[in-house]
């Protein structure tokens, strides 16, 4: 074990970012030796539970304070869930790690659609799951959902269900409280949904390579496809998007609030570098297609 002092990984204090946090961190160790000290951050996304999350800023209210910790020092590097993140980089910030993903799947609990009677009610915070549901499901009624796993977990609608991230649930070990799973080509994930994104210092090299060592490529080209995909249409969870990537394929979901009006899309990617311009001029076309 190296006699370096320990690395501190700034995170949330929600069981599910700990149990993130500490992969993340085990990670590290097996990969470099070194020691990692977890610094539990408040969001502004996690004390402002009685507010829709789109109103309060969407991505960015979880990990505007967990980044503030490394920029000011308290932190080496920080951990998110990268469908946190918004599509615009932080400034000081480099996204030096994405760990292998997880599934990417929505899921829901509770009750599988099949069994949902006309008009029941399920809840969730995601404008992007309710205009993916509404699509094929336009009798369900829905409410609001904030707070954390297990909150959530407490608050199933009566005949009713409540939409999670399988992702979410796997870390905790709750995947037995699924009804169903979402198929990606008709309720497209977030973008990002399913990986843990690393950011460090960009001035900061010493971490920067730790962090190289747990970078898995094959998710780092996925998501930053993904990315490119919200970056080109300038807005985060406030508008409800979906984009994934996988097996040389780029889903798309795009949703007009107002209309109602979706549209989405399977491209073929042709690999490399060029992806990103495919995911771009993919979401010029969604935009497009709304007006």
């Amino acid at each position: 074990m190296s006699e370096q002092s320990p690395l501190r990984l700034a995170t949330r204090g929600s069981r599910q970012a700990l149990g993130q946090s500490s992969a993340v961190a085990a990670s590290i160790t097996r990969a470099t030796g070194r020691a990692v000290d977890l610094v539990t951050v408040e969001t502004t996304g996690d004390m402002r539970l009685d507010v829709p999350l789109h109103q309060i800023g969407g991505q960015g209210v979880f990990v505007k304070e967990v980044q503030r910790a490394v920029l000011d020092g308290r932190a080496d590097l920080a951990v998110h869930s990268a469908k946190d993140l918004p599509s615009a980089p932080a400034d000081g910030l480099a996204l030096a790690a994405f760990c292998e993903r997880r599934d990417p799947r929505d899921a829901l609990v509770g009750a599988d659609l099949a069994s949902l009677a006309d008009g029941c009610t399920v809840a969730t915070g995601s404008v992007r799951r309710r205009a993916q549901l509404r699509r094929v499901r336009p009798d369900l009624q829905f409410a609001e959902l904030r707070g954390n796993i297990d909150s959530r977990l407490s608050k199933i609608p009566d005949g009713g269900a409540i939409v999670m991230a399988v992702a979410a649930l796997d870390i905790l070990g709750l995947t037995d409280r699924i009804a169903e799973m979402l198929a990606v080509d008709e309720f497209v994930p977030a973008v990002g949904q399913g990986c843990v994104a690393v950011e460090c210092r960009t001035d900061d090299d010493a971490t920067g390579e730790v962090l190289a060592a747990i970078d898995h490529r094959a998710t780092r080209h996925c998501v930053e496809v993904e990315r490119a995909f919200l970056a080109e249409l300038g807005s985060g969870c406030s508008l409800p998007v979906g984009a994934h990537v996988a097996d040389g394929r780029l889903w798309t979901f795009l949703a007009d609030l107002d209309t109602g009006i979706s549209v989405s899309d399977e491209i073929e990617l042709p690999g490399g570098a060029v992806d990103l311009d495919v995911a771009r001029a993919a979401a010029r076309a969604a935009r497009e297609a709304l007006t």
